[in-house]
């Protein structure tokens, strides 16, 4: 029979603990996906916490008085985790707007689907991109890095040491905003260029041949040529995925910074 015990002091401390763990997981890239069941969700946080909270070296008294005191604290960790695991998930979000500009070019923007992971309507490049690249940051071994970087948190922020300055908080969503439009405008650069000589193409055949209807036939050249510079160009997906990790890696590093 186990018989273990645990002071409330250590208790309460470890509850904080898995708050802040808890709210990451819910938010994180590939940890807060939609598909994956809320009781796995918090089984994870749950053997997270533990093996997380054996680590932390300095576990300083909580400075509280009252129950309501105690509820602060708590906000305060679970503000923390979502905002560390908001700034790993929304580097994700630079694939999805490459591919709407990709559909957008090629003739496809009508053609969308509802992505199961986030019950939205998407683009169907965007779809594509987003399995491609969340497995390649599943093999590059991401989610090992985010199990890693959480831990590291309780060392540069400790518990109930948080602090949310606003002004460097816009910061961060500022340098996020300006890698978002750099990062997408990269990913989704050949096929935007292959279109814009196509469409340099089609604008001299229609001088060229006036009785032509290019309207038509530009459609339809617009989907295949895309199609294929999206089969070409399949190659640089592994680059692709370096960008997000390195993106991901850059703005949890940022956010974290804001908070110290």
């Amino acid at each position: 029979m186990i018989n273990y015990t645990i002071n409330v002091s250590d208790l309460e401390y470890f509850l904080l603990v898995l708050t802040r763990i808890s709210m990451f997981i819910s938010v994180a890239p590939l940890y807060g996906q939609r598909g994956i069941p809320n009781r796995v969700k918090i089984g994870f946080s749950f053997f997270v916490a533990v093996l997380i909270y054996g680590t932390i070296p300095d576990k300083t008294p909580l400075d509280y008085n009252t129950v309501w005191g105690y509820a602060a604290i708590v906000l305060r960790e679970g503000m923390t985790g979502l905002l560390i695991g908001f700034a790993a998930n929304m580097a994700t979000t630079i694939v999805a707007f490459a591919g709407r500009i990709i559909d957008m070019e090629t003739g496809m923007s009508m053609a969308n689907l509802v992505d199961p992971t986030t019950h939205q309507q998407e683009s169907i490049s965007g779809v594509l991109y987003q399995y491609v690249i969340t497995l390649i940051l599943i093999i590059t071994g991401l989610h090992r890095y985010l199990i890693t970087a959480l831990a590291q948190t309780f060392i540069l922020i400790p518990i109930n040491k948080a602090v949310f300055d606003s002004t460097k908080l816009l910061d961060s969503i500022v340098t996020f905003l300006n890698d978002y439009i750099m990062l997408g405008f990269r990913i989704c650069l050949p096929v935007f260029a292959v279109m814009l000589l196509l469409n340099a193409i089609l604008g001299i055949m229609t001088k060229l041949a006036p009785q032509m209807n290019m309207f038509s036939v530009g459609m339809q050249l617009k989907v295949l040529v895309g199609l294929s510079t999206l089969f070409i160009t399949v190659g640089m997906l592994p680059i692709v995925g370096d960008m997000i990790s390195g993106e991901i890696r850059k703005m949890m590093v940022v956010f974290v910074n804001a908070m110290t």
